[in-house]
């Protein structure tokens, strides 16, 4: 485990690396013993952080819930971040590009919440129990530290993502809410364009075969911190297409057929 210090540093070097737009160095590269376990106790100690900056949550994000993810990362399970208020945004959002390093945008599905959700032995039916609705959502993610090490050529590794909050950056919400019973959420797809330019196309059954099925293991992986799933917290299911750079002029409409559509515009 690395040591109270070496996490508040990482924690400090992340948060400034968001706030001065400039990336820094993968941390796995500076100490490469680092554990998931460290790389979630640098995503805490930096939210808590922004918490003190009188930032407050409204939700979490799961991540890496594809298999082709998941293999890419070297991992055999997703990971998870927080939301944070000043991450929302709704459909037809003009977004300000230099807010953020190297924005890119994934297809997901979001839950909110009506009861409480808490684990360990959380179900597929617990999530349905206590979902108030589910609407559609895009996850703009960014990279706080380098995704290619300038000298070394190395890929950052997973302990980066996850210290990174997951890649979080800011969500989008739109599109028309369902009840978890109105459709078989498995089949829920999206067409997602770009300028006009399908870029990519996908099926919510990508999300570990379900989309609940990620809310489901979140609850659980927090269960030991005893960090349950508040009422009306917003918690991202996983994306199901791959992310797509977002440029400055870019417009993006993802289309869910009969959940709607969600647009966005970086200014």
């Amino acid at each position: 485990m690395l040591s109270n210090d070496i996490i508040t540093s990482c924690a400090n070097r992340l948060n400034q690396a968001e706030k001065e737009r400039v990336q820094i160095r993968q941390i796995s590269l500076d100490y490469p013993d680092i554990t998931i376990d460290d790389a979630y106790a640098i995503q805490r100690e930096w939210v808590q952080m922004k918490l003190n900056e009188g930032r407050t949550i409204i939700g979490h994000k799961i991540g890496l819930t594809s298999r082709a993810m998941q293999m890419s990362s070297q991992i055999d399970e997703p990971d998870y971040g927080t939301l944070l208020d000043d991450m929302l945004y709704y459909d037809g959002c003009e977004i300000e590009t230099d807010k953020f390093i190297v924005p890119r945008i994934e297809v997901e599905l979001a839950f909110v919440l009506k009861k409480p959700l808490k684990g360990p032995n959380c179900t597929i039916f617990d999530v349905y129990n206590a979902t108030d609705y589910v609407i559609p959502a895009l996850e703009l993610i960014d990279a706080r530290s380098q995704s290619i090490d300038p000298e070394s050529k190395r890929p950052r590794k997973v302990f980066d993502t996850i210290a990174d909050n997951a890649a979080n950056a800011a969500i989008i919400l739109g599109g028309r809410p369902i009840k978890v019973g109105e459709i078989d959420l498995r089949w829920v797809s999206a067409i997602m364009q770009r300028n006009g330019i399908i870029e990519e196309t996908g099926v919510a059954a990508g999300v570990l075969n379900h989309p609940a099925n990620g809310v489901a293991w979140l609850a659980n992986k927090l269960a030991p911190f005893d960090v349950e799933l508040e009422p009306g917290q917003i918690i991202l299911g996983g994306s199901f297409t791959r992310p797509i750079a977002a440029r400055k002029g870019d417009t993006f409409n993802v289309d869910y057929g009969p959940l709607g559509s969600v647009s966005c515009h970086f200014a």
